[in-house]
């Protein structure tokens, strides 16, 4: 809390304010509760036998849907054997209708022919001369004359065709009233019911022929079978109408139809196959090509540059594999020259910073010598004197940190991890760094070193790092307070130095790790790093396998996080600091409550963090409060871990303060590291 604020007491209006907010949110949970049966809005929808079905059903269909994405081959395959199927199948359904209609018609032409022989013959049969007391006459059996002489018609006409069609009369009045006064007449053992109703209203209506298609029924248990009937109406000996019908059954129609359909599917599956096999081995030819280019493109990425493609032939494959193989010639000659031109490089800057180490030296003495009788000398000598020796100091700073450079570039850099308290390793460069801060007018407050910070780490590197990270925050700080803040997880610790200096703009954050980088080119190195620090420090952090990561806002200052594992060659996961400092992320809540307007309420009061004025007015830094998450979070449910800039819109304020940060030109605020 920041100094002349006081917390409220129990009965003043903030904590009624807090108790309030408190009430409402539990409220709320609690109708979310009752409403949806569930305490939480974003658990996926569905309970968990759902979610195993589907799991369940999923996991058989994972390894086939792999296979699939991946092999090129099958899926082409499989694409031509469906477009095959579905071509097969519409000609087969086309030729089968073709046959099927032409045999039908066949089947009509002669059944109508047929027919029509018969009906003349039983019209002239019915038209002759009977013999002298024929007609009407009744016979021993019961039977009148022209029942008789239709049971006599229709076995004269079933006669001519055996097996080949059947033969109905059937009496006309049975339509008209409902019940036949005479018996039916058929051959074959043919049920009357064979005759559609439809049929039998058309002929009695009606003066030629009719057909139609219909189920042949057969009495004695015989099976049915479908038929062609053709009827008309006829006149008997008497002069009585009578219905005349020929059933054409379709049993070799059907035989035929069944052979035609069994040899187009055959012969379509035939060819569904033989489509599959050109089309596999024509893939086939164009995808082991590819196969083999992927196989050594991999290779080559794992830095097996010598692996070349086989070409055989001289076709279009062939040229993609030589023009392949130039391409991996090209490139190895290549990487060849820049490995080469590095190795040069890193020698030759380890080399001058051996070599100058020599001369550097005995430069050293004598300026010692001088810097020591600067007492004797006139102004201007003493003041050369003294900057000698600063500038010596600078030199011997960036020999040291070229010859690190050099290990990490040659990989030579090794890693001596031992378990080590991080509190101790940062109160060292704290203390170290007291002096600078002094002078800054710069106070370093420590946050979470309540409790115990162990990792396995490389003591000095760790140390090279925090001290590098304190001493820029102090320099760029503005003399403004620097936080350093420590924080362990299940997996990871980290420690995150925190300043309210002139921060950083979007983009800078994964720049300033680059060699020798100036947010301003244009101007001088003036605080006397040698550009090299941060550079070392990320590469510290990559050897423990770690992050250093930088997170800043133009005005706001910045944060520059490390994060490294609890335990040496163990995976990080997250850190257990966030990287945007949470002071800057109530500011930002607080603006955008601001911009929302009076109407909206937040859940919580927040505090921003007030401006501070430069050295010699300043007041000390509020601690962040702490969000309640326990030490014991697992880093992976952990936020932040990654580089951001945050670019905020800095508002005037009276006496050109700008966001707590006065605008100054007496010193270079500009990042140099």
């Amino acid at each position: 809390m920041a100094r002349g604020s006081a917390a409220p007491g129990p009965g003043e209006p903030g904590v009624r304010t807090e108790r309030a907010a408190d009430s409402g949110r539990k409220a709320s949970r609690m109708s979310r509760f009752l409403q949806g049966g569930r305490l939480f809005e974003d658990r996926t929808p569905g309970g968990p036998v759902p979610r195993l079905l589907m799991r369940w059903v999923r996991r058989p269909l994972l390894p086939a849907v792999r296979l699939w994405r991946r092999n090129l081959q099958l899926r082409v395959v499989a694409g031509t054997l469906l477009m095959s199927i579905g071509v097969v199948l519409l000609l087969g359904f086309v030729v089968i209708g073709q046959v099927r209609n032409g045999l039908l018609d066949a089947k009509g032409k002669a059944a109508q022919t047929q027919a029509a022989g018969g009906f003349a013959a039983a019209q002239e049969k019915a038209n002759a001369p009977l013999a002298p007391g024929g007609q009407g006459s009744e016979g021993a059996d019961g039977m009148t004359g022209s029942t008789s002489w239709r049971t006599e018609l229709v076995d004269q006409l079933a006669s001519g065709g055996k097996n080949a069609f059947n033969v109905v009369a059937l009496s006309a009045d049975s339509v008209t009233e409902g019940a036949g006064s005479r018996a039916a007449r058929g051959s074959g053992s043919v049920e009357a019911s064979s005759v559609p109703e439809r049929l039998r209203q058309n002929v009695s209506q009606g003066q030629g022929a009719y057909q139609t298609y219909s189920l042949i029924r057969y009495s004695y248990g015989n099976a049915s079978q479908p038929g062609l009937v053709v009827g008309k109406r006829l006149y008997d000996i008497d002069q009585q109408p009578y219905e005349l019908y020929y059933l054409f059954p379709l049993t070799q129609e059907e035989k035929s139809l069944t052979l035609v359909k069994t040899t187009l599917a055959t012969a379509g599956l035939f060819v569904v196959v033989l489509l599959g096999a050109i089309a596999w081995f024509v893939v086939r030819q164009v995808v082991t090509p590819v196969r083999m280019a992927a196989g050594i493109a991999e290779r080559l990425s794992a830095g097996k540059l010598q692996e070349r493609m086989k070409v055989t032939g001289e076709d279009d494959i062939a040229r993609l594999g030589e023009a392949f193989n130039k391409m991996a010639q090209n490139l190895q000659l290549k990487i060849q020259q820049l490995e080469e031109l590095s190795r040069m490089q890193r020698r030759f800057v380890s080399d001058v910073s051996h070599e100058l180490r020599t001369p550097l030296t005995t430069v050293r003495m004598a300026a010692d010598v001088i810097h020591e009788a600067r007492a004797d000398f006139d102004p201007v000598t003493a003041r050369s004197a003294e900057l000698l020796g600063d500038q010596l100091d600078r030199f011997e700073s960036l020999l040291a940190d070229l010859l690190e450079i050099s290990r990490f570039d040659a990989g030579a850099a090794a890693l001596e991890a031992e378990p080590i308290d991080l509190r101790t390793v940062v109160h060292r460069v704290i203390g170290g760094a007291e002096p600078l801060a002094e002078r800054k007018g710069t106070r370093i407050l420590v946050v979470g070193d309540d409790q115990p910070v162990i990792a396995e780490a490389d003591a000095r590197r760790v140390e090279r790092v925090l001290r590098n990270l304190v001493v820029n925050a102090v320099e760029h700080g503005e003399g403004r307070d620097v936080v350093v803040r420590m924080g362990v997880a299940q997996g990871a610790v980290a420690v995150a130095v925190r300043d309210y200096g002139v921060g950083l703009k979007p983009g800078e954050a994964t720049r300033v790790f680059n060699r020798f980088w100036r947010a301003d080119p244009a101007r001088a190195r003036t605080t006397g790093g040698t550009g090299l620090g941060l550079s070392i420090a990320v590469e510290d952090a990559r050897l423990h396998g770690g992050w250093l990561q930088a997170w800043g806002e133009p005005g706001g200052g910045s944060q520059f996080r490390l994060t490294l594992p609890r335990t040496a060659d163990e995976p990080l996961r997250g850190s257990p600091i966030p990287l945007e400092p949470e002071d800057s992320r109530r500011n930002r809540e607080n603006r955008e409550r601001d911009e929302a307007g009076p109407g909206t309420s937040g859940d919580h009061r927040l505090m921003s963090v007030p401006p501070q004025p430069g050295a010699g007015g300043r007041s000390p830094l509020p601690v962040p409060v702490r969000n309640g998450a326990p030490s014991s979070v697992h880093p992976a449910a952990l936020p932040g871990n990654g580089a951001r800039v945050v670019a905020r819109q800095a508002p005037e304020r009276p006496g050109g303060v700008r966001n707590g940060v006065q605008d100054s030109d007496q010193e270079d605020t500009t990042r140099g590291y």
